[in-house]
């Protein structure tokens, strides 16, 4: 069974405002970076984008390995703690991206850990890069392997 780590990001200029989101796939043996997503989102949220970052995440991730272990890594500590049932999810937007997250692979096979803001840097890079380059005409869509 392959075992991920998995860094997710959300920015958003403005809350709300320019939305994006990015996240990073490593291998949890090797450390070695085997994707990387990010996109814009439109108007939207910080939190909104911190949950799109985490569905886009596993959602590469189910089509590398489906049945792949998962330690998610993020600095939003509102995301950690509710993906991880310890805080309950009022919003209906994030409702939505929450049940959509725990639906991508099979239950139990993914964990969520809180990391600061400072060991986050790659995901967060992603998100800035993609709303930059669409901010500045292209497509903000980032998709490497």
């Amino acid at each position: 069974m392959t075992h991920f780590v998995m860094e997710a990001d959300g920015a958003s200029r403005g809350n709300p405002g320019h939305a994006s989101y990015g996240t990073v796939i490593r291998n949890a043996n090797t450390g070695e970076v085997v994707a990387e997503r990010a996109a814009v989102l439109g108007h939207a949220t910080n939190n909104v984008a911190e949950y799109s970052g985490l569905v886009a995440g596993l959602s590469a991730i189910a089509e590398i390995d489906p049945d792949a272990l998962v330690e998610v890594r993020m600095d939003s500590k509102l995301v950690v703690e509710q993906m991880s049932g310890r805080w309950k999810i009022k919003s209906p937007d994030m409702q939505k991206l929450a049940i959509e997250a725990r639906e991508i692979l099979p239950y139990g096979n993914v964990t969520y850990t809180w990391i600061p803001r400072e060991d986050n840097k790659h995901a967060d890079a992603l998100a800035n890069e993609a709303l930059d380059t669409h901010l500045a005409g292209g497509s903000g869509i980032i998709s490497r392997p």
